[in-house]
């Protein structure tokens, strides 16, 4: 886990499905000793801003409106709360489900229009249209998820040379080179992985050479090599996400991995089953050993985020409506559950 050097945030933003009962952006504050949540302002948004990123320097948060007219929403950050920077600017295609930042650039993974769009960003950090986008194609063997493409997420690789997007419909993940002038996609290469399992959300190790990629249609991770000289992501191994033995459950849609600072554990969000699985890394990054599964706290955990001091996993509970933190055991890397608070059809945590 991080030193006591790397202090605790002071404030978290958390989104919501407004379709699903969420009032839109809730700003909590954030108590330095308990990691304990309390919510100070509600900014009311368009459709379901399911997704979240900050700008690099934190003061511009960034939103998706996940719906048919898909868009993305900036708001400038601060004491007063946030404030609106411009209208929602159209991302050119369907269910944007995440977002990230590349440089002067935004990036978003549309869902129900496979694809990916990138937006340029103004000096303020406002995103401007037209978007640039890059449709997927392809499907896969699962009738009723995979009769196509479906983006799920995009974000840069740590060398800021190459941007990857996972597609739960075509079992594969893309590898594409961004034109800073155009900002343009172009197809490097696709990394495909095993047929009907739904790839979903990946996360770096922080050697930045291992990948783990979730699946959301079956309960396992593959662990993957990625190099970034020659822009190749190799598949190596697959994980299951429950250990040998356990009982049978209801069917696990796995949402989000992730993993600590200092590359010793892997943590992992499961849906149906609503447990989160501790990975121990103590063999290698590219051995993930299961010690541990817990509950979420709640039900249908959307996301999972560590703090940016290691020391607590926070939990988007979409179904329950909340959001649970929990303390983070620094010698073996399992969760225990410290608190919650209420947050209809909560989708998504970040920290400032």
């Amino acid at each position: 886990m991080r030193g006591a050097a790397h202090s605790t945030p002071d404030l978290a933003y958390i989104g919501s499905f407004t379709s699903g009962g969420g009032r839109g952006i809730t700003t909590a504050a954030v108590d330095p000793a308990t990691g304990a949540l309390t919510p100070v302002a509600v900014t009311p948004t368009p459709e379901n801003p399911s997704c979240l990123a900050l700008r690099p320097d934190h003061r511009v948060l960034y939103a998706v409106s996940e719906a048919d007219r898909g868009a993305v929403l900036a708001f400038r950050t601060g004491p007063g709360g946030l404030e609106a920077l411009g209208a929602p600017v159209p991302v050119g295609a369907a269910g944007p489900t995440h977002l990230s930042t590349a440089g002067r650039r935004l990036l978003t993974a549309n869902y129900t229009s496979g694809s990916v769009s990138t937006l340029p960003l103004d000096a303020d950090g406002a995103p401007a249209g037209p978007a640039a986008v890059l449709a997927h194609r392809g499907g896969g063997p699962d009738p009723e998820r995979q009769q196509g493409p479906h983006a799920h997420q995009v974000r840069p690789d740590p060398s800021g040379r190459w941007v990857l997007s996972v597609d739960l419909g075509t079992d594969s993940v893309r590898v594409c080179a961004l034109d800073p002038d155009t900002g343009e996609l172009r197809l490097h290469a696709e990394s495909v992985l095993r047929a009907g399992s739904g790839p979903r959300h990946l996360a770096f190790h922080p050697d930045g050479e291992v990948v783990y990629v979730l699946h959301e249609l079956e309960p396992q991770m593959t662990v993957c090599r990625w190099n970034a000289a020659a822009g190749e992501l190799e598949p190596v191994s697959e994980v299951p996400l429950l250990p040998e033995g356990a009982p049978d459950a209801p069917r696990a849609y796995p949402s989000v991995v992730a993993v600590s600072a200092d590359g010793r554990f892997v943590w992992a969000a499961v849906r149906g089953t609503d447990t989160l699985a501790t990975f121990s890394l103590a063999d290698g990054p590219e051995k993930p050993q299961v010690t541990d599964v817990t509950g979420c706290g709640g039900s249908w955990p959307r996301d999972l985020v560590a703090d940016p001091s290691g020391r607590r996993l926070y939990v988007a509970n979409e179904w329950s409506g909340d959001v649970t933190w929990f303390e983070v055991d620094a010698l073996t890397g399992h969760p225990r559950r410290a608190g919650s608070v209420a947050v209809p059809a909560a989708a998504c945590v970040v920290f400032a």
